[in-house]
């Protein structure tokens, strides 16, 4: 007995490290892909940050005193805002392990739910909402900027090599540009698994280089004491903070990396940003800094100047793959922001093409991607070079990363809890750094900070509109409905004959009888033998489960309310759902089922509280949303539309 125990006690430890050598194995593979997509965009920040520190319109003397004063505000700020800020406190926020200001939102939207009776909970929710639009707004913003500056930055390199480059370089970046833009529609599924080892190879190659230069200065470590940061404010009062306006580029990419969050877990973020990309990108900021102590006219660019001669065209085509990719995942989020918009109800339908059959998140929405693209080429063609693109890069991430800490403030009190005591020291410091980088960005709004600032007020506004507009609707539509058991109790005295097959009625809301139903037996005065009303419904949760996606009642005389829940990750697909339906009761024969769908036509002439333009841009705006049909996947040719006129 003793030694069969012996035995089973030995498999039990031999499966426990095999588990456990798997689980390693797990993260350490996520902790490698997310090296490719999480840190694309901070990880090229090292391209134009010391560059816009000491060369450019708000730049400072690259005296030595300055360059550790600066290098110094880099390291603490890429400690206290990126490693502890958001590696190590936003990312243990996740709404059921997805990120980003949406997931932010659906938490604490959920958390406030219950004290909506309250007037001033109410108002909260209300400001929230805006906020978190508000930092949406910002985050297009940054999708717009962000590949064009980061491709630019890349692409200048050739003026280092040689000044007669500098006439192709604004057709070069608008032609990696151009081709990043359509590929899109291909996916990132196959091109995706290069990005890790190239973006591997960036930040060895990058650190390497910093690395080489700091053996020739290792003063330049003077800069770890905070003292030199607070010394540079002391020396240069005023246009030190506006400096601080261009070293915030250096912590670019956070809301990135926590809008990947759901991708790769916060275990495996934080491996490869702890152990590999913050030395590589310390290594590079602490060598530019080192060059600018030895050789102050290099100010130009510092980060090519690092490069020997003989590597600097491989390391220009390194730069510009590495930009691409950061672009890549900015222009991802974008698509991966306008779906979660518009299952929250913030975004008209839009046509989304799913690229892979394996990964849900690989989408590609068309009409973004140009309006992307568009403005891309445009900001590029209208500031010319990456210098006047850095003033609005930093207003747009400073702008999100003050919306996110008090979105985080809120989180902690009314979800998490912790005492008042905890809470304002952690959220003051995080504050004090937000604040100050925005303060620093500003002075630059004439430079090109309004350009962010306008891309979210037009973001904002539509968003706003287009909920505000879709809740008078739901209003109006619910509130001239006839209450569902008196047109099913006044069903058998009218003797409406009845017809084989399912008619679908798609209705906004599982409450009362829809009027496309109501319409129907109007017109045609036939009933279907099966009747379904299915309403599909937003959560504010990323996914919802699949056994708690489908509710299905039986309402009698062939009357079925079918209601199907979906989170704001996810697309809904009726066939699909009509088969899921299968197994709670609903049995239908899809080639004997009919859908049938309300088509409203808006007047703008009616009594509702909005503004007169709010209505019309609301009605433009419902004019020009996608197909409902090729939205939720219903066949075109099992689709009846009844229409109505509505006044808002």
């Amino acid at each position: 007995m003793s030694s069969l125990k012996f035995e089973t006690d030995s498999s039990d430890e031999a499966n426990g490290k095999s588990l456990l050598k798997y689980f390693h194995k797990k993260n350490l593979l996520l902790a490698l892909g997310s090296i490719g997509v999480v840190f694309g965009d901070i990880g090229t920040s090292p391209l134009y940050t010391i560059k816009e520190c000491f060369h450019g319109i708000h730049a400072i003397n690259p005296s030595m005193a300055n360059v550790l004063g600066v290098l110094s505000l880099i390291f603490w700020s890429m400690i206290i805002v990126v490693s502890i800020k958001y590696v190590i406190f936003i990312l243990k926020t996740d709404n059921r392990g997805e990120g980003g200001i949406f997931a932010l939102l659906g938490i604490l939207n959920t958390a406030l739910l219950h004290k909506s009776e309250n007037k001033g909970k109410r108002h909260i929710r209300t400001y929230l909402l805006f906020g978190g639009i508000l930092g949406a707004g910002l985050l297009y913003g940054d999708g717009v900027i962000t590949p064009a500056i980061s491709v630019l930055s890349a692409i200048e390199g050739l003026e280092v090599a040689t000044r007669a480059a500098k006439p192709f370089v604004i057709p070069l970046t608008c032609g990696v540009l151009i081709l990043l833009f359509s590929l899109q529609r291909k996916g990132t599924t196959h091109i995706g698994k290069l990005f890790a080892p190239i973006m591997i190879l960036w930040f060895v190659t990058i650190g390497a280089f910093g690395i080489l230069q700091i053996l020739r200065e290792p003063a330049v470590f003077y800069a770890v004491n905070p003292a030199y940061a607070v010394h540079f404010f002391m020396s240069n009062g005023s246009h030190g903070i506006i400096v601080l306006g261009s070293v915030v580029l250096c912590i670019t990419g956070c809301e990135a990396l926590y809008a990947d969050l759901g991708h790769f877990g916060k275990n495996a973020i934080r491996f490869s940003w702890f152990s590999f990309v913050f030395p590589a990108l310390l290594c590079n900021y602490f060598g530019q800094g080192a060059l600018l102590l030895a050789h102050p006219e290099m100010n130009i660019n510092p980060f090519y100047n690092l490069v020997p001669e003989f590597l600097l065209y491989p390391m220009i085509a390194l730069s510009t793959i590495a930009t691409v990719i950061a672009s890549q995942a900015l222009i991802s989020g974008a698509f991966s922001l306008t779906q979660q918009a518009v299952q929250l109800g913030f975004c008209p339908r839009l046509r989304i093409v799913h690229t892979s059959g394996e990964m849900q998140g690989q989408i590609y929405i068309p009409f973004v991607n140009y309006v992307l693209m568009i403005a891309c080429i445009a900001v590029v063609l209208g500031f010319r070079e990456s210098g006047g693109l850095a003033g609005a890069y930093g207003i747009a991430v400073t702008g999100t990363m003050i919306i996110t800490t008090f979105l985080y403030l809120m989180l902690l009190l009314y979800n998490r809890k912790w005492a008042l005591w905890k809470i304002i020291p952690l959220i003051m410091v995080f504050l004090a750094f937000d604040v100050a980088f925005f303060t620093g960005n500003i002075f630059k709004i004439a430079d090109g900070g309004w350009f962010p600032l306008f891309v979210a007020a037009i973001i904002a506004i539509a968003m706003t509109t287009w909920k505000k507009g879709r809740d008078e609707l739901y209003r109006k539509l619910i509130g001239s409905r006839l209450p569902l058991e008196m047109f099913l109790s006044e069903l058998p005295g009218s003797k409406t004959p009845h017809v084989s097959g399912t008619a679908v009625f798609m209705t906004l809301s599982p409450v009362g009888t829809p009027p496309t139903l109501l319409h129907h037996i109007k017109h045609n005065h036939v009933l279907h033998e099966k009747v379904v009303l299915l309403s599909i419904i937003s959560r504010d949760v990323p996914t919802v489960h699949i056994d708690e996606r489908i509710k299905l009642s039986d309402l009698g005389q062939g009357f079925y309310r079918l209601e199907a829940f979906f989170g704001f990750m996810q697309k809904p697909n009726v066939p699909q759902i009509m088969k899921m339906a299968a197994q709670y009761g609903l049995v239908t024969d899809p080639m004997t089922t009919t859908f049938y769908m309300g088509r409203e036509t808006l007047l703008t002439s009616g009594s509702s509280k909005m503004m007169r333009w709010r209505k019309a841009v609301f009605a433009f705006m419902s004019r020009n949303a996608g197909n409902p049909t090729s939205y939720f996947g219903i066949p075109a040719n099992r689709v009846v539309e009844l229409g109505t006129q509505i006044e808002l």
